[in-house]
């Protein structure tokens, strides 16, 4: 061979390419000698071709095809042919043909791998294959995952390309700014003990493009978060940030219906119901016990708080007394749960600070439970009333603060739907939370702060509240949800410099401190800003739910540890005295 240059891909030839001459590349994917000819699975990321090694008509070629091993990188020129009689493989794309290798170049050996890449079915420890992550990619899932991050994010920026939205870029080195989590910081070395912070989202430049007139912009933008991990969370991550000018939240969720319904039809073949359902975050927080609820099943919560207060039961006056509440949840046809069962729930919700639960069955037209005795009948009849418990069913009771018994009945209800398969497969349940508080309280802290950040624009009948009881106040923002994940969020802005002015000194920052962290936005919005709303979505987790993956790490090309931790680079890593020096830093460790 004279070229690298392939004229056809693994994936591509068909019973159509009979008779032509063709030149592949690829890595060796298997290797079967059957006494005389030998046979090779060459592989590149679009597919897999057989090529079949001859020794009568090339015994050159036959012979220097007998060292091929896997995953080494070769080239081979040959003749498309059709496979023998009985032996397509209908499994395959290419497996009506088979290449008759005329000529073979080895690119490159490989040692042996640590993990099989030919059987993607073997389990492989996770952490060898970040080591290797490479090598993973290899594998198909990955490359499969990858290849689909690029296709929603194509057609994402063609959706916004025809609807106005102009892509542009904005810093990464930017202004330690307080925004929820930690930022990671930078140091400049021209300015000696200054530094620079990683965005952890573009919000304040996308607000500044708004007032430079830009009307519509959209990037596909890296954020950085210190903050801990989980299963789909990276402290590099990427978002899809939206802003719009002189709009309202009403025709922006329905431009971002419009996105998601292309999305469902085109990657997943539904058809995806619009309007999606809105719910307000107290509701959504009162029946399920978080904003970002699942409504695939049922088993919302019910509040017993009057009910209790008219029974005998201390344990759980004693938690409404403490200004706690009382929730229940039904498991439909629950009451055929064994004891056992039932105390594995119990252990459960103890994880989330619970101290138990209380149950009753309904069973043999009967409450069946060791607490039924701390209520009338009349008293039992009204709770079944209440929270729907029929005959075969289950009620679970949990008690103690609001926060704790919502967490836990959440996450319980979520586990019992997960563990007993009743959530409807290939089902998608899409979902606006609205009216969002503006603030939460940190009591250990004792100040405010901000609920999603401190640019949402209160809403309009609630302004009044921000000087007098400013945690009643709610701002004009929504989040999607889809299926319990939390796919998005944004807000109207604030577009007055004054209004923002109010909002800092609410969350307890000093006039020296707003001129130090929020000066620069604040002279901008002196200067003629337009009413302006955005939202961003988390691309790495639209991945996921398009590629139905729990796990974040399989949508990101080179992804961190649970730890932040990059296996393959080892990263983070020291550096150089001299490098510290130049940058006027003195490591403690």
């Amino acid at each position: 061979m004279k070229s690298y240059q392939r004229t056809h891909t693994c994936g591509a030839l068909r019973h159509s390419n009979i008779g032509k001459q063709i030149t592949l590349c690829g890595w060796v994917h298997r290797r079967r000698d059957h006494g005389g000819l030998i046979f090779i699975d060459l592989r590149d990321r679009f597919g897999i071709t057989q090529i079949i090694f001859d020794p009568k008509k090339f015994e050159q070629i036959h012979r220097a095809a007998e060292d091929l091993r896997s995953e080494w990188v070769i080239g081979i020129e040959g003749r498309v042919i059709a496979r023998a009689e009985g032996m397509a493989n209908k499994n395959m794309p290419t497996g009506d043909i088979e290449i008759e290798a005329s000529s073979l170049e080895v690119f490159s050996r490989a040692e042996t791998p640590p993990f099989s890449i030919c059987d993607e079915t073997i389990d492989v420890n996770e952490e060898l294959r970040l080591k290797y992550r490479f090598l993973d990619m290899r594998r198909g899932y990955i490359s499969k995952m990858l290849t689909l991050r690029h296709d929603i994010t194509h057609e994402i920026r063609s959706f916004l390309k025809n609807h106005t939205f102009i892509d542009i870029a904005t810093p990464i080195l930017c202004k330690s700014t307080p925004e929820g989590a930690r930022d990671f910081l930078v140091p400049s070395r021209i300015h000696p003990g200054h530094f620079y912070a990683l965005p952890q989202s573009p919000q304040l430049f996308k607000q500044l493009l708004m007032l430079g007139g830009m009307d519509r912009y959209y990037q596909i933008a890296p954020c950085f978060r210190d903050e801990d991990l989980r299963s789909d969370r990276q402290p590099e991550f990427t978002q899809i940030d939206i802003e719009m000018s002189f709009s309202n939240s009403d025709e922006l969720m329905t431009l971002m219906e419009s996105l998601f319904s292309d999305l469902f039809n085109n990657f997943l073949k539904l058809k995806i119901k619009t309007p999606f359902q809105r719910m307000k975050h107290a509701d959504a927080v009162e029946k399920y016990g978080t904003d970002r609820p699942d409504l695939r099943f049922g088993m919302t919560l019910c509040r017993l708080d009057d009910q209790i207060k008219k029974s005998d039961f201390t344990v759980l006056i004693d938690a409404l007394n403490n200004e706690g509440c009382v929730k229940a949840i039904t498991i439909k046809n629950g009451a055929e749960f064994s004891r056992r069962k039932i105390d594995r729930y119990i252990e459960f919700v103890g994880q989330f600070g619970l101290k138990g639960l209380a149950w009753i069955k309904r069973q043999n037209n009967t409450f069946a439970s060791s607490i039924v005795k701390f209520f009338s009948d009349e008293l039992l009849s009204e709770i079944a009333q209440l929270t729907d418990l029929q005959e075969g069913d289950l009620l679970l009771i949990g008690a103690g603060p609001d926060t704790q018994v919502n967490q836990a009945l959440d996450h319980l209800r979520r586990h019992i739907a997960e563990e007993n398969q009743l959530i409807p497969s290939n089902h998608y349940s899409c979902l606006w939370i609205t009216d969002f508080p503006m603030f939460n309280y940190d009591a250990q802290e004792k100040r405010y702060k901000a609920e999603h950040h401190p640019f949402s624009m209160p809403m309009e009948e609630d302004l009044d509240f921000l000087k007098s009881e400013p945690i009643k106040t709610r701002s004009v923002a929504y989040d999607l949800v889809i299926n319990g994940l939390e796919i998005g969020g944004g807000s109207q802005r604030i577009h007055c410099a004054e209004l923002q002015q109010q909002i800092f000194e609410v969350l307890g920052l000093s006039a020296q401190e707003i001129e130090s962290k929020f000066g620069f936005f604040l002279n901008a919005l002196r200067y003629g800003a337009p009413p302006h709303l955005g939202i961003a979505f988390g691309l790495d987790r639209l991945v996921m739910l398009f590629g139905q993956t729990q796990n974040i790490r399989d949508v990101i090309a080179f992804p961190k540890t649970q730890k932040a931790s990059d296996l393959m680079i080892e990263a983070p890593s020291k550096v150089h005295r001299e490098q510290l020096e130049d940058l006027n830093i003195k490591a403690m460790l």
